[in-house]
């Protein structure tokens, strides 16, 4: 066991000095390895990072939740003239499904609006993202405070004039002064703040709530009516856990086609969107970004891989009469194979370790720039690690073995 140890300190110890008498060689060797170890392991940690945001994004909410309304998350076979014929759903089918339901866990109403400028006093803020929803939401969506409440069921049955502010919008406009209490406008019409939401952070799909604000949907419903074009409703239900799904929703369907008084030959007139499903597609659209980018940095990588293959060929053929010196002082195949086989493997993973370091440092100064953690996990480490091994074991094999069965005498002639 001695023996071989000593073997490996020795052979290491030789694979160093080669590397460090051809500076020039090592950098060029070590440029290829780093692009393709950063390539792969950028859009594994990049990737990683998005979905770590998105499942983030979505975590307060049940992946049953359905969005019971006139369009549809995704691809429908229904031709675009017939969807775009569909009624929106009602305030009253709402009512009615809410209370002939089995399976419910919370219903919640709302309204899908344009932005809005919110102003209080001298401040404004513009663009701002209103929810107009009923006091389920809240069970709903999970929502978390910082300062006050949400609505209860008697302010948003009868549309009190009441609203709940995220946390850069209520920032922006009170600064550091309480803000619960203090009346604002919106619609034209004027609104007594009462809770303020915990800061959530961006949010992937667009508005976040630090930059919603949020309101009885029967406010604007006595202000506009049902029937407004500007406004798109939609029936969030969040079942039971441990509910069959496929029931359910069979139930939904048939409630809502009979309310609606629709003739068994119809087709629905509605779309039942659970937010599995969307999650499932935006899964299959992380697998095939991670399988695209990795397909196209292991090209990279091959690149590096072969690089230093065919340095440790040239540096074989260099060192060909020292080889055969050290052969005929009595050196074994195996001693002469591990040299040059350790000389390509260190290659690698000094290429591999800078290539880590870069993606780190990005991943540092993006996260400090963008409001998005990138994160450089464990496993991605581990896999750039170990890829630099396994490639430089590749790399440096065969030249390895070539050195390791040159005959002395022939090597010592031909190196003269």
């Amino acid at each position: 066991m001695l023996v071989y140890l000593r073997l490996l300190k020795e052979s290491f110890g030789f694979a160093m000095n080669a590397l460090r008498n051809n500076k020039l060689r090592t950098l060029l060797s070590l440029l290829g390895v780093t692009i393709g170890i950063f390539s792969i392991i950028a859009v594994l940690a990049a990737v990683d990072s998005l979905d770590r945001k998105i499942k983030k994004d979505l975590s307060s909410l049940d992946k049953n939740t359905i969005y019971l309304m006139r369009f549809s998350f995704g691809p429908s076979e229904i031709p675009l003239w017939k969807r775009e014929q569909f009624p929106d759903v009602k305030y009253d089918e709402y009512e009615y499904l809410k209370s002939s339901m089995n399976g419910i866990d919370q219903m919640a109403y709302q309204f899908f609006v344009g932005r809005e400028v919110l102003k209080f006093e001298s401040e404004s803020v513009s663009g701002v993202n209103v929810v107009p929803v009923s006091h389920e939401f809240i069970e709903i969506q999970g929502l978390e405070f910082e300062k006050g409440r949400f609505y209860n069921e008697s302010e948003s049955n009868s549309g009190a004039p009441v609203v709940v502010l995220g946390y850069e919008i209520a920032n922006n406009l009170f600064g550091e002064s309480e803000p619960v209490g203090k009346n604002l406008r919106l619609y034209g019409q004027r609104f007594t703040v009462i809770g303020v939401l915990k800061k959530q952070g961006e949010g992937m799909f667009g508005d976040s709530n630090d930059t919603s604000v949020f309101i009885p949907v029967n406010f604007l419903r006595k202000l506009y009516g049902d029937n407004n074009d500007s406004m798109t409703p939609v029936i969030l239900v969040k079942p039971q856990k441990g509910v069959d799904m496929d029931a359910f929703k069979a139930e939904l369907a048939q409630k809502l086609r009979n309310y609606r008084g629709m003739k068994i030959d119809e087709a629905d007139n509605f779309f039942i969107n659970v937010l599995s499903g969307f999650t499932d597609l935006l899964d299959g659209i992380i697998s095939a970004m991670r399988g695209g980018g990795i397909l196209i940095s292991v090209f990279s990588f091959l690149v590096g891989g072969f690089g230093v293959a065919n340095i440790m060929f040239v540096s074989v053929k260099e060192r060909t009469n020292l080889i055969g010196i050290q052969k005929s002082l009595g050196a074994k195949n195996r001693f002469i194979l591990f040299q040059f086989l350790f000389e390509a493997v260190i290659l690698c993973v000094i290429g591999g370790a800078i290539g880590l370091l870069i993606v780190w440092l990005l991943s540092m100064l993006l996260t400090s720039v963008l409001d998005f953690e990138f994160v450089l996990s464990f496993w991605n480490i581990l896999i750039g690690s170990g890829l630099s091994i396994i490639v430089g074991v590749i790399s440096g094999i065969l030249p390895a073995i070539s050195a390791s069965k040159l005959d002395p005498v022939e090597a010592i002639r031909t190196g003269m």
